[in-house]
């Protein structure tokens, strides 16, 4: 079978089609012939090596995804009737995995991380759902702020930012969000409460809201200790890329990691739900084929997209 991957670290241009041997599910596992693949921020940290420490044992070519949407076409032994052959799904793939990850035809993956595809979304918009959504269902539930609460979003135009505003609303919560002024609009879209203006000076720009500040904050734009005076004493900095402070104040420093909600699959198939419902958004910026894997990890690095590239494999 065609996948997109590694055979040494490096640029965008190290990615290139590979044949690989088609995977057979195993007990508890299901395989999914691949449609689209969304492509994130953690991929470029596979290509790039970033990951190489968490694949100490494994050997080129590394393939690079953790968003797949497509159709079951073999369940493993021990999968109950949850899901079916035939089946439109979603799934979270761990790409550091012997497997490898989402840019190929077919994949096996846990039953657990495999839910059904939200109804109306074709397979591109499919795609870019639960990694995203579940690294911000992650952060809101770390910050653990109570109904009635503020919580603040940096990033709040991103894919994990406009995920976590759209899942703080839903969860009661007052949201401060940042925006540049050309995404102020998409931004109120997702449902903040209150805008500031991105950039470094948005911690004291939030304090100018909240002048106790606000006990949580989730930091999509991965600004650290730029946002740290936003927070109230005692609050709480969710951060999505393993820094863990220091910080002052008494103020806890909570990274995350999509990968503990990797295989929860009550909380996979309600976020599924909430995209059926309109709770959550879908948003694709981009459908290229698979081919062109390299052309998509340099458009991402280069910035400035809303909505995720989405590879084709289908």
């Amino acid at each position: 079978m065609k996948a997109m991957g590694v055979l040494d670290f490096g640029g965008p241009d190290v990615l290139r089609a590979v044949e690989l041997p088609e995977p057979e599910a195993g007990p508890g596992e299901v395989r999914i012939r691949v449609h689209a693949a969304a492509v994130n921020p953690t991929d470029v940290l596979l290509r790039t090596g970033g990951h190489a420490v968490r694949m100490p044992d494994r050997r080129p070519p590394f393939v690079p995804g953790m968003d797949a949407a497509g159709v079951i076409d073999q369940l493993g032994p021990g999968v109950d009737d949850r899901l079916a052959v035939g089946q439109r799904v979603v799934a979270i793939v761990l790409f550091t995995g012997p497997r490898g990850g989402a840019y190929a035809e077919r994949i096996v993956v846990p039953a657990a991380s495999v839910v059904p595809a939200p109804e109306g979304a074709d397979f591109p918009a499919a795609s870019t759902l639960l990694m995203n959504a579940m690294t911000a269902r992650i952060a809101l539930d770390t910050a653990a702020v109570p109904p009635g609460g503020t919580v603040a979003v940096t990033g709040a135009a991103g894919a994990v930012g406009g995920y976590a505003v759209q899942l703080a609303k839903a969860d009661g919560l007052t949201v401060v969000a940042d925006a540049a002024p050309h995404d102020v609009d998409r931004v109120r879209g997702f449902g903040a409460d209150h805008i500031v203006e991105r950039g470094t000076a948005v911690a004291a720009r939030i304090r100018a809201l909240v002048p106790d500040g606000v006990p949580a904050l989730v930091d999509g734009s991965m600004q650290t200790t730029e946002t740290l005076p936003a927070i109230a004493d005692g609050g709480t900095l969710v951060e999505l890329r393993a820094w863990s402070g220091p910080a002052e104040r008494g103020i806890r420093v909570e990274p995350v990691m999509v990968t503990d909600g990797i295989t929860d699959t009550e909380r996979l198939d309600t976020l599924r739900r909430q995209a059926e419902d309109g709770t959550l958004t879908l948003h694709v910026a981009e459908v290229l084929p698979a081919e062109k894997a390299a052309k998509a990890h340099r458009m991402l690095e280069a910035g400035g997209l809303r909505g995720r590239l989405v590879l084709d494999f289908s």
